[in-house]
């Protein structure tokens, strides 16, 4: 089943989205040459806990962490850690959930440590720009795959690839909902989509090959070709006009 928000479930998914936003700017800002991944976990936890909220992911499923890190090849899902020391030249793909007032916002940036490669930027670049195409089509009347495609045409026409094993999803008072939001597929199927619907697009690009592999961990899914990748995810509502970001500041 397919959850349609009213204006006032909105307003507090805006507040949780915020939430995350401000998350966002200090983790963005803390991302340098030798800081630890668990460095960004607190940082993150303790600007989500001030605000009032507890992060989404900690203890989901099992998840040991507030927040997902992942640097480099890893696609999703790395878990932060006092032994993984950011140096210049990385990437790293954070991805942060803000549980508020019993509604979830959810959202994914990939920054650059320092100086970056220009073959990093240009992946990072689709990655962000892939999620603005996909929701162009994620308007009132359109169908869930009119967003997958466009996400699709968009990455494999940059010559990169889009991971298949892990999809965007729509989201409220549970942090994953249906329906789900591949970043692939043929338009026209799927949900059809309604304004109120609440959903995160995310694609996850990858510089090679789509095909990854969850590691040891049960949680760390990376490349299995060893290249970079790159997360970009806002939570959007579809209203009757252009979809609305909710994971931003106001």
């Amino acid at each position: 089943m397919v959850n349609i928000k009213s204006s006032s479930e909105i307003i507090k998914m805006q507040r949780a989205g915020e939430i995350v936003a401000l998350a966002f700017k200090a983790v963005g800002e803390a991302v340098s040459d030798g800081v630890t991944t668990a460095e960004l976990d607190a940082i993150a936890s303790e600007v989500i806990r001030a605000k009032g909220a507890v992060p989404s992911f900690l203890n989901y499923n099992g998840f040991p962490k507030s927040i997902c890190t992942s640097v480099n090849d890893v696609v999703i899902h790395g878990i932060p850690s006092k032994d993984i020391v950011l140096k210049t030249g990385d990437i790293i793909g954070v991805d942060i959930g803000a549980y508020f007032e019993g509604y979830h916002g959810d959202r994914a940036v990939t920054f650059g440590v320092g100086e970056i490669s220009g073959a990093a930027k240009n992946l990072i670049a689709a990655a962000e720009r892939a999620f603005y195409t996909g929701i162009a089509q994620a308007r009132e009347g359109n169908r869930v795959t009119d967003i997958s495609s466009a996400v699709q045409k968009y990455v494999e026409g940059c010559g990169y690839s889009v991971v298949r094993d892990f999809v965007g999803h729509g989201l409220g008072t549970r942090l994953h909902e249906s329906p789900e939001v591949p970043n692939f597929g043929q338009p026209g199927r799927g949900s059809r989509l309604y304004a109120g619907m609440t959903l995160a697009v995310e694609p996850m690009i990858n510089a090679g090959g789509a095909e990854v592999a969850v590691g040891k961990d049960g949680w760390t899914v990376t490349t299995v070709d060893g290249s970079l990748s790159a997360h970009y995810e806002h939570s959007v509502v579809i209203t009757k006009n252009e979809p609305l970001l909710l994971t931003v500041l106001t």
